[in-house]
């Protein structure tokens, strides 16, 4: 896919290796949860705002 950004990283040394948002400390299950809870999208991103809807913003 050319031009996709990575927005999901998994990396031993951070959070055991648990999925998060590239550049932060979030897990992507979060995100799951928040909607799966009846949470908006921006719902979610108040209540992360390291998390943005721009990929390296």
């Amino acid at each position: 896919m050319a031009g996709a950004t990575t927005v999901i990283h998994s990396d031993p040394d951070i959070l055991g290796g648990t999925p998060v948002f590239q550049g932060t400390r979030v897990p992507f299950r979060n995100l799951i949860d928040y909607l799966e809870g009846g949470y908006s999208l921006e719902e979610f991103l108040d209540a992360f705002p390291s998390v943005t809807r721009e990929p390296g913003s």
